[in-house]
């Protein structure tokens, strides 16, 4: 079904006919057009021309825009019989989406994309990054350049040398991603065709039941909150010193206090935790939509930081959640009785698509000062003497992150590796590593001067429901081990009681592949020399592979379709622009209806179907 018209002619066309329209309805009755636009873009250039279409329908109004975006996602169900082959064998053909996520999704997201359009400039610098996070053409991994202001030291930090005699380590648990659906209702459908399944919803009464939602969860749908308590149990087994949580809650203000509160009441050790992308959801707001404080809009995200503000003060004390509340979601807090402080940090506002971040032309390297307030806290650490573990949700090495603010985050990491000697996040739903070098171009052992720990998700769209544990040194607070703690999914005794484990020990697995002494911490040149023996030694990446999902979602990944070879990439970037992840603007449609779990992007994992994949999948059907 593809349209032989030029293109700037069709450009004229449907600008006359959006302008020529008598009110903003008439948009509706001529979405042709606007399916042609979607047709079109297969490149950066034709994505950028393609907004020039948009941003006049966007001009009509909001719910002009977002009605014609719903009537397109609609129409683009319709199966096209003719240009598909074996129609019959291939039934995801016959529905992108259930009619309610296409609503319900871009009601939602469709006013912030007609204000991302009236606002800017489609030839100035932010309509490519606008392409990027709707289409997925465009990406950059150059940054605009900026030095981040930072002050000399103070006074000189020794960097953390290594004991002597190491004293009993102490633990930490690492929880991330529980992404608690309280709606989640035991014998109702996981296999259905909306955003989130194990649901009753009134369009699927009297259906057949092909998948019953079990009592403690299944793979295609989020944490029931039975499966959340049960994690919550285990976590306090382990008699933590303190627990880090990085995040992804997901849905309405209710869901951040209940989940708080039931953090409080099974938890007996002082909680960090983090904001996630998933949560300024309330019953009118999108996820992952934070405006920038520079942005004119009625719309207030501040609930989410009053809410977890005055949720997170019983442990992170009072100073601390004011600068959750004033601060954007980010905070300083020093552990009781110890030498560290724990820094949050809320990546919400460097994270591609937060569409609010589409809104201006004016170059805006430092977001609500998240960037300036880390600086601050890190000198003031450093001035007093005090180690920091540094956390939030998206790792500074995902495509998902935009480059600019992953390399001024890099020039911080650089000018403090020393006061830094921990980094922790989620968002993936797996098992990772990242290693910041102090020169890309070189990347050795002797060069790696960071790792961003993450961790996989309770969550079991992913795999298997697991945590971290880390053995710490009392006096460097570095990690002199890592455990993963998982509860198998496959179990015959998983949906009455599930069983938590250790599903391996990054020691005693790891440690005799890179001859680790046996008094060393594992450092960000354990981790190079780790990714070292996985370039030499298959079989052991290919137990990395395997850790991934926790043996739960294993998809292959070899040297033939350079899987390896990306992975290994990645590990070795903690800095977005040097990653090897290529967006191609690839329609996802087919990637994830053949599997929906494993072939899915690591930004999708974490929040689902959103307005890229949409967009993807209506432009795929319409390819065919």
């Amino acid at each position: 079904m593809l349209y032989n018209q030029s293109y700037s002619f069709l450009i004229f066309t449907i600008v006359l006919t959006i302008f020529s329209a008598p009110n903003a309805r008439v948009v509706g009755q001529n979405t042709s057009q606007i399916l042609d636009v979607f047709e079109s873009i297969v490149d950066c250039a034709s994505c950028l021309a393609a907004l020039i279409p948009l941003q006049a329908l966007a001009h009509l109004g909001n719910d002009a825009f977002s009605d014609t975006f719903i009537t397109v996602c609609d129409i683009a169900q319709v199966p096209l019989i003719s240009s598909v082959p074996n129609v019959a064998d291939n039934p995801s053909y016959f529905q992108l989406e259930d009619p309610d996520v296409c609503s319900g999704l871009m009601s939602r997201l469709g006013p912030i994309i007609a204000h991302d359009l009236r606002s800017i400039d489609v030839a100035g610098q932010t309509a490519p990054r606008l392409c990027d996070a709707l289409f997925g053409f465009c990406a950059s991994k150059t940054p605009n350049p900026f030095a981040v202001p930072l002050p000399s030291p103070s006074v000189p930090l020794a960097p953390p040398s290594e004991p002597t005699v190491r004293k009993t380590p102490f633990q930490v648990v690492h929880i991330s991603d529980v992404h608690i659906d309280r709606e989640y209702t035991v014998g109702s459908e996981a296999n259905c065709t909306k955003n989130i399944c194990c649901r009753n919803f009134a369009d699927e009464s009297g259906d057949p039941i092909t998948d019953p939602a079990q009592p403690f969860g299944n793979s295609k749908c989020d944490s029931p909150p039975s499966l959340a308590d049960s994690m919550l149990d285990a976590v306090n087994s382990f008699n933590a010193q303190f627990v880090i949580f990085t995040g992804d809650v997901v849905e309405v203000t209710s869901d951040l206090t209940d989940f708080n509160a039931e953090m409080l009441s099974k938890i007996s050790a002082p909680i960090f935790p983090a904001i996630g992308v998933h949560s300024p959801h309330s019953d009118s707001t999108p996820v992952n939509s934070f405006p920038r404080n520079t942005t004119d809009t009625t719309l207030d995200v501040q609930w989410v930081f009053d809410t977890q503000s005055a949720g997170w003060e019983q442990w992170i004390g009072s100073a601390a959640s004011q600068q959750v509340d004033h601060i954007s979601g980010s905070y300083a807090a020093t552990v009781p009785d110890m030498n560290l402080v724990i820094l949050s940090l809320n990546t919400q506002y460097w994270y591609r698509q937060n569409l609010w971040l589409y809104d201006s032309d004016t170059f805006q390297p430092d977001p609500n000062g998240i960037l300036s307030f880390m600086v601050e806290q890190l000198q003031a650490a450093e001035t007093n003497g005090q180690r920091v573990w540094v956390i939030g949700h998206i790792p500074l090495g995902k495509s998902d992150i935009v480059e600019d603010q992953s390399n001024y985050y890099d020039q911080i990491l650089q000018r403090y590796k020393d006061t830094i000697v921990g980094q922790f996040f989620g968002h993936s739903h797996k098992d990772q590593f990242e290693i910041a070098y102090s020169d890309y171009n070189d990347q050795t052992a002797a060069n790696a001067v960071g790792v961003g720990l993450v961790c996989p998700a309770l969550t079991p769209t992913s795999g298997n429901p697991a945590f971290k544990v880390y053995d710490v040194d009392p006096d460097t607070f570095g990690i002199m081990n890592i455990r993963v703690i998982f509860a198998n999914i496959t179990d015959p005794s998983f949906q009455e009681n599930p069983t938590w484990a250790v599903y391996y020990n990054a020691r005693e697995t790891y440690g005799p592949l890179v001859g680790l002494p046996t008094m060393s911490e594992l450092t960000p040149a354990f981790w190079h020399n780790l990714t070292e023996v996985f370039m030499a030694n298959d079989t052991a990446f290919q137990l990395f592979n395997t850790f991934l999902s926790r043996g739960g979602d294993v998809a292959p990944c070899t040297d033939a379709d350079n899987c390896k070879n990306t992975t290994i990439c990645d590990q070795r970037a903690f800095r977005s622009q040097n990653n090897c992840d290529v967006d191609e603007g690839a329609f996802g449609m087919l990637r994830r209806r053949n599997s929906r779990g494993s072939q899915r992007q690591e930004g999708s994992e974490c929040e689902g179907i959103g307005i890229r994949e949409i967009l993807d999948e209506i432009r795929g059907k319409l390819r065919v």
